[in-house]
This record gives structure tokens, sequence and C-alpha cells, in this order.
């Protein structure tokens, strides 16, 4: 029989890359989210019932035990930017991890993989990175032979960052942006998704590994890339920490008085976060110590940011046509 792995969160932008790659590899996958009804997407993965997603609350002991019976790996894919609420970065990112660690540990489950982030420290001034830590340190405590993963922003056709900004500029001149300066060092998701593979499937060694791809740059430098890729001329306009900071606070503060209705465009939080470089630690193991090389951006960019150029799909015909010259 096939061998079956729980992926917690496995819905989401990291946990269908992991989904879909595991069953290609054969396994059986039980893909435990809030809204199943709203994870059908991960069904076509595989055969016929090899995807299945579940009902799992990450704050319920007997729901998150209950999608684990009989599986021979899990992985923890969930993460919020929420600070409050029930499903609050503590509740989420640490008690969350740790109640998947100790009941898997409990149930006897062989491999782990946490997912978590680069930067993630007890010590950082942002609660969003002190919170992966706690979570990274219960995950060990409870299973110490997880394999963790930090990651640096993720990128790919589903993602949050080149995406929304991509989309910012078809209604304004200006690119804002905070922490112009703030190095990242962009990973694409299935070379997230492989590390996560080999942790499930025993090829990566266990412990803790950073992962970046081959290039590091600049907050601003990396949306001058992506307005190459989209054909668009903007200004990018640093806004200082503390002027963000002032901007986070009042926009928090009007998602509190509308009761959640108009979310933060960035937070307090973020901001916080966007003041450290967001980059491969020296020293740290990442993709080469799992004989992976990672994707650089421009080889996957233009492959789902095209539809934000002036004309979509058809701005290469336009281009093309612009280079005719009549005789």
């Amino acid at each position: 029989m096939s061998k079956l792995v729980t992926i917690y969160g496995g819905s989401g932008f990291v946990g269908r890359y992991i989904a879909r790659r595991l069953a290609k590899e054969g396994w059986r996958i039980r893909v435990a989210v809030r809204r199943p009804n709203e994870a059908m997407h991960v069904k076509p993965y595989g055969a016929v019932g090899q995807v299945e997603p579940v009902f799992c609350n990450i704050r319920d002991d007997n729901s998150v035990r209950a999608v684990m019976q009989g599986a021979d790996a899990v992985v923890n894919c969930v993460g919020t930017f929420d600070r409050k609420g029930k499903n609050n970065f503590d509740a989420v990112q640490h008690e969350g991890a740790e109640r998947i660690a100790r009941l898997a540990a409990e149930e006897g489950v062989q491999r782990m993989v946490q997912i978590s982030a680069i930067g993630a420290n007890v010590d950082s001034d942002s609660i969003y990175a002190q919170t992966k830590a706690r979570g990274e340190a219960v995950v060990l405590e409870h299973f110490p032979t997880a394999v963790i993963l930090r990651p640096s922003v993720i990128f790919g056709s589903e993602d949050e960052f080149f995406n929304r900004f991509a989309g910012m500029t078809r209604f304004s001149p200006v690119l804002p942006v905070v922490g112009a300066d703030t190095k990242f060092q962009p990973v694409y998701v299935d070379d997230a998704a492989s590390a996560a593979a080999m942790g499930v499937t025993g090829a990566a060694a266990p412990g803790i590994y950073e992962l970046g791809g081959p290039d590091v740059n600049t907050f601003r430098e990396l949306m001058q890339q992506m307005l190459g890729v989209i054909r668009r001329r903007r200004l990018i306009m640093n806004i200082p920490f503390g002027i963000a900071s002032l901007m986070a606070g009042v926009m928090e503060l009007v998602q509190t008085v509308s009761l959640g209705l108009i979310p933060p465009q960035i937070t307090r939080d973020q901001v916080r976060s966007l003041r450290v470089d967001n980059v491969v630690s020296e020293g740290a193991r990442g993709f080469a110590d799992l004989g992976i090389k990672p994707v650089a951006m421009e080889a996957i960019m233009p492959d789902y940011l095209w539809r934000f150029r002036p004309a979509g799909q058809y701005e290469a015909i336009k281009e093309s046509a612009s280079n005719l010259r009549v005789n």
C-alpha cells in the first residue's frame, strides 16, 4: 500500500505544490484545512481518491489527531499574518506547530516537515518572527528528527508578493514600498516544495534549512525587475519606516473600527520585519545540501505576470509588430 502524508494547510500557496509533488511520487495525501469545500482544486493532483481535502481545526487536539491517524509523515504549512483573533500568530505558528509535533510523536508518525521562515528569531522585534521561532523550538522539542524549512519570500503563479505589486501598477503611476533597501533572496515555490518532499521521503537529513534563490536583491531592485517583466514604467517611492509605522497603525485602527471588513494594506509588525534583510544566513544549510539547484526569478516571472502588461497576452504581438518596417 502507498504511504500516507497529512499536509496541514495543504491547499495554500506552498502546500498545494508539496501535495502535487508527493502525489506524483505515489503518496496518498490528506489535505487538512478549515474549509475542505474550498480546497477541491487539490483533488486532480493525483488519481481518484489519492488526494483528499479533510476538515481540521489546528487549535483542537482531537481534530489534529484525527487527520493524522495512520499517516507515515506530516507537513505543517499553516501560517498567518493575523496578529489578532482566534487564529493569531501565537495560536497558529506556535501553539499549532506544537500541537502537530506533539501528537505526531504520540501517534508514531515517522517524519515531520515544518515550514517556517527566514528571520525566525525569538529576539526579533517582529511578533511574526518570534512565533515562527517558538514554533520551531517546540517542534524540535517533541519531534527532534523534524526537517524545518526557512524560505525567503516565495514567488510563483499564485504568490501574494509580485502579483500584489504588479496589480497596483494598473491604477497608480507611483509604486510605494517600505524598506526599499532591504534585501531579499526570493525562492521559487516549487523548489521549496521539492525540499519539503525530500523531508517527507527521508531524502533530507533532519535539521534546519534556509532556502533562498540564486539572486539577492533589494526590494527596489525586485520591483524594477517586475516592472521590466510587465512592461510598465512607475516611480518607485520608498516610504520611511517611521511614516510607514504610523500609516500601518491607522490602517489597523480602521480594521478594528470596521470589525475586520477593511483589512490593512500593511501592519506595524510587517514594517518591523522589513527593517531586517531576508536572506540566507552565512553557514546555514540550504538548497546545496539538498542537491537542489534553485530556479532564478527571470525564468518564471514572465510565465504568470504577463497578464499585468498593458495589452496582456497581446503585448508580445504589439512589440513584434512595432519592429516591422514597411519598405
